[in-house]
């Protein structure tokens, strides 16, 4: 399938490279853009409108094949009411499939998060039979979301991300960027708990994967790398990028724990210490592939943020 797809978050962080890669590989792609704005290089065509609030979308999705639903409030917006998160990412997906359905879109997907099915960390390898319990506002709403599409009559993918990284990345990403290129040692060299990260390459491809899939697919599909890495390897990957040494000193965990403690980063120390593998078993179903393994991935981001 290489028909018209209208796009949503085309100006975010994943929207912006989905947009780009789309249409690299033959799809057209129209924009549906909140406030009025330059029409993103590489988009047929824009339509602007408030998605909280769709008064006629029949315009904006006529002719449309898929529908690929990348905006919503981010995870670090944390300060956000429990409310702002149910407007943006639930209710204005929920009125979006409903519009979709309404002009017979061929597919609806969904970018939610690994989020709506955990917390910050899991004990145990994360799968797609796993029961589904998020432990913030973030995570509910994206599981509300992806049960309001259940319940309309269209053909829809919720593609659950683990934590991605590319160029441009915020929040966390980019707090561990900043990390590897500090001139210091770390001392981060005893965690040993694994990550799961995807790149916007391995996403973009994960897209591609499920607007081409035989249908229906009606399902929640993790979209995770298979390579998990522990904290110091992430570090030690994006160093070697910028050609330089790990710099890791193994300090006991303990102590760093502690350490966090007393500095009122608890919450901090959860997400680096901790483990969150998860299994994308049911994109691999389909014939998805990552890109490139996650070392060489951060390898390139570490050369190109250097």
């Amino acid at each position: 399938m290489t028909g018209l797809i209208a796009l949503t978050g085309a100006t975010g962080f994943i929207g912006r490279h989905l947009l780009a890669d789309l249409t690299a590989r033959g799809y057209r792609v129209r924009v549906l853009l909140r406030r009025p704005t330059a029409l993103p290089e590489g988009a047929a065509s824009a339509v602007v409108g408030d998605l909280t609030r769709p008064i006629n979308m029949a315009a904006a999705l006529a002719g449309v094949d898929a529908v690929v639903h990348s905006a919503g409030l981010a995870h670090a917006m944390s300060g956000a009411p429990e409310d702002d998160y149910r407007t943006f990412n639930t209710e204005a997906t929920r009125k979006l499939a409903e519009a979709a359905a309404r002009a017979k879109v061929r597919r609806f997907v969904f970018l939610s998060s690994i989020r709506a099915q955990v917390g910050p960390s899991a004990p145990g390898v994360v799968g797609e039979g796993d029961p589904a319990a998020p432990t913030d506002a973030y995570g509910r709403s994206k599981l509300e979301a992806e049960r309001a599409l259940a319940e309309i009559g269209l053909d829809w993918v919720a593609l659950r991300p683990v934590l991605v990284y590319g160029a441009g990345v915020k929040g966390n990403m980019a707090a561990l960027q900043r990390l590897a290129r500090s001139p210091y040692p770390l001392p981060l060299g005893s965690l040993t708990a694994r990550r799961s990260l995807i790149s916007l390459e391995s996403l973009s491809g994960a897209v591609d994967t499920v607007l081409r899939a035989p249908g229906p697919v009606r399902a929640a599909l993790i979209a995770a790398d298979p390579d998990p890495l522990s904290l110091p390897e992430m570090i030690a990957a994006l160093r070697a990028g910028l050609g330089r040494g790990q710099g890791l000193v193994p300090v006991p965990a303990g102590l760093l724990k502690l350490a966090c403690r007393v500095t009122g980063r608890d919450d901090q120390f959860a997400r680096i210490a901790e483990g969150l593998v998860a299994r994308a078993d049911g994109l691999a179903a389909l014939g998805w592939q990552p890109a490139g393994s996650t070392r060489d991935g951060l390898a390139r981001l570490g050369r190109a943020a250097g």
